[in-house]
């Protein structure tokens, strides 16, 4: 359940039309994106508010009223691997590696028990699993959906 994320898009898109999130849409571009669930994002409003939204457009909305469009695009970018196609298989094998996120910022593999994690700059929360591997797989895109929404600072 991909959701909010996709309101997301389509929020960055709408407001910034040369967003370099739009690669998303483009299958032509070799790419690889973690992509969280909304449960992910019900997680996130809940840590940065103290409170729980049931609906998916009570937590997008909470979200964008949080934060400005820049933020969410950069949120967005920093799920995104541009130039590789990552697959389960490929990432299974990358313990340690350190992945350039379209943010400009990096991100570590940790692989444990059979499970890949990403650790993101936010020392005080989870680090996001993927739980939903290998996702459009087939053409120069790929998308692994993850249990936590990554963050590029800490919050």
């Amino acid at each position: 359940d991909f959701d909010i994320v996709e309101a997301a898009v389509y929020a960055v898109a709408e407001a910034k039309p040369d967003s370099p999130v739009l690669v998303l849409a483009d299958g032509t571009k070799r790419l690889t994106a973690f992509v969280p669930t909304d449960k992910a994002f019900r997680h996130l409003v809940k840590d940065l508010t103290g409170t729980s939204y049931s609906s998916e457009k009570k937590v997008f909305t909470k979200l964008a009223g949080l934060v400005d469009i820049d933020t969410i695009e950069t949120v967005l970018l920093y799920h995104v691997v541009a130039g590789a196609t990552i697959t389960a298989a490929k990432a299974l094998q990358a313990d340690g590696a350190k992945l350039t996120t379209a943010a400009g910022v990096k991100l570590k593999v940790k692989v444990k028990n059979g499970m890949v994690k990403l650790v993101d700059k936010d020392p005080d929360t989870a680090n996001a699993t993927v739980i939903v591997p290998d996702i459009n797989k087939g053409n120069k895109q790929i998308a692994h959906g993850i249990d936590m929404v990554l963050r590029p600072v800490d919050l």
